[in-house]
C-alpha cells in the first residue's frame, strides 16, 4: 500500500508542480510508514522523480492521451490507485487536476480536499489544512473516507529532495469509448518561455499600459527576472493579451513567490486570484488604487518611467552578481 501521486507533464516534460507533489507525497508516506508510487502519462523522462522520493513510477504511454482528457485521465489514475491499493492520492491544484479530481473521487468513493497547504496534522484521523474563501482563510478538514484525495496548493510545500531508488513499470489502463465522450476541440496555450502555472515570479499589467503596443517593457522586465507575463481581465477582454494570461478569480489563480502588478487598479476579483502570492509589488500612478492595500511594496508613479528604470537596475545587478 503506497501513496499514489499523479505527476503532470506537458509535451512530455514533467512539470515543477508535479515534483512538488512528489515531495509532498513523500512526506505523507513517511508519516504512514510506506512508499511513494507516481503515475505519469506520456512523459518522456521520469528519472527526476526519484530525486524527490518516488520509489516506483507507473508509466502510461497512449497516443489517445496526448491531449488532456479529464474523464480518461481520472479513469487511468483510478485504475492505478486500485492496482497499488493506494489509500492516499496526491494531485496538484492545477486547473487540470481540479477538473479531473471530482470524477476521480466518484470513481474511488473518496473524499477530496483541494488547495492543501501543509502535511496532515495526523494521518489517523486524516486531517489537512487548506485555504478557503479565495485564500482569505484556512480550514482544518478531516477526510473520513477510506480513500483520500489531496490537492496540493501551488508553492505551498516546496521542492524537498529525498533521493530514492526507483523502479519503472509500464502501465496500460483499460480505457473504453466512454472515457473519450468529451472531445478536445482546441487548446489555447501561452507563448511565454515561463508559464503562469510554473512561474515563481509573475509580471502582470493592466489597462494602465494604455495599449498592446506598450507591452514590450513588460516582456523585457519578465525576461530579466525569468518571470511569466500576465494581465488583468479587461486587458484580455479587449484582446491586448491572450486569455491564457488572464489571472484573477475568473482567470488563472497565481501563487507565485513574487507578483508584480503594473497599472492594475486591484479589483476584488483580481485580488482573489493572486492572494496566495507571497510577495506583492504594485506600481500605479493612482495612490488610491485598491491594490496598494494588499501590496507588500508599492510605488506611486508613472509605469512608463519606473519600469524601464527598474529593468535597467535589475540587469546591472545581475551583471555584477553573475
Amino acid at each position: 500500500m503506497s501513496v499514489l501521486v499523479y505527476t503532470e507533464s506537458e509535451e512530455g516534460v514533467i512539470k515543477k508542480i508535479a515534483l512538488e507533489a512528489v515531495s509532498y507525497a513523500k512526506g505523507i508516506a513517511d508519516q504512514m510508514g510506506t512508499s511513494v508510487t507516481a503515475i505519469s502519462i506520456n512523459a518522456n523522462n521520469t528519472s527526476e522523480l526519484a530525486k524527490y522520493g518516488a520509489s516506483k513510477v507507473l508509466e502510461v504511454s497512449d497516443d489517445k492521451l496526448n491531449k488532456f482528457n479529464g474523464e480518461a485521465y481520472a479513469d487511468a489514475i483510478a485504475q492505478a490507485a486500485k492496482n497499488e491499493d493506494a489509500k492516499v492520492i496526491v494531485l496538484t491544484s492545477s486547473a487540470n487536476s481540479k477538473f479531473l479530481a471530482p470524477t476521480l473521487a466518484v470513481d474511488l468513493n473518496a473524499g477530496f480536499v483541494p488547495n492543501v497547504v501543509a502535511l496532515p496534522e495526523r494521518t489517523s484521523p486524516f486531517k489537512v489544512k487548506h485555504s478557503v474563501f479565495t485564500n482569505k482563510a484556512f480550514a482544518h478538514t478531516e477526510i473520513k473516507t477510506e480513500v483520500k484525495i489531496v490537492g496540493l496548493g501551488k508553492n505551498t510545500f516546496g521542492l524537498k529532495e529525498s533521493e530514492t531508488s526507483m523502479s519503472n513499470e509500464a502501465f496500460s489502463p483499460n480505457l473504453d469509448a466512454h472515457d473519450f465522450d468529451m472531445e478536445i476541440v482546441s487548446v489555447d496555450k501561452a507563448t511565454d518561455q515561463v508559464t503562469i502555472a510554473d512561474a515563481e515570479i509573475v509580471v502582470s499589467a493592466g489597462r494602465g499600459l494604455k495599449g498592446p503596443e506598450n507591452w514590450g517593457m513588460i516582456e523585457d522586465l519578465a525576461n530579466t527576472l525569468g518571470a511569466a507575463t500576465a494581465c488583468s481581465k479587461p486587458v484580455s477582454d479587449m484582446g491586448w493579451r491572450p486569455h491564457s494570461e488572464h489571472v484573477g478569480q475568473t482567470g488563472k489563480p497565481v501563487a507565485s513567490n513574487l507578483y508584480i502588478a503594473i497599472g492594475i487598479s486591484g479589483a476584488i476579483q483580481h485580488l482573489a486570484g493572486i492572494n496566495s502570492s507571497k510577495v506583492k509589488v504594485v506600481i500605479n500612478n493612482d495612490p488610491e488604487a485598491p491594490f496598494f492595500k494588499a501590496a507588500d511594496y508599492g510605488i506611486v508613479g508613472d509605469a512608463f518611467e519606473i519600469v524601464p528604470q527598474l529593468n535597467e537596475k535589475l540587469k546591472a545587478f545581475k551583471a555584477q552578481n553573475n
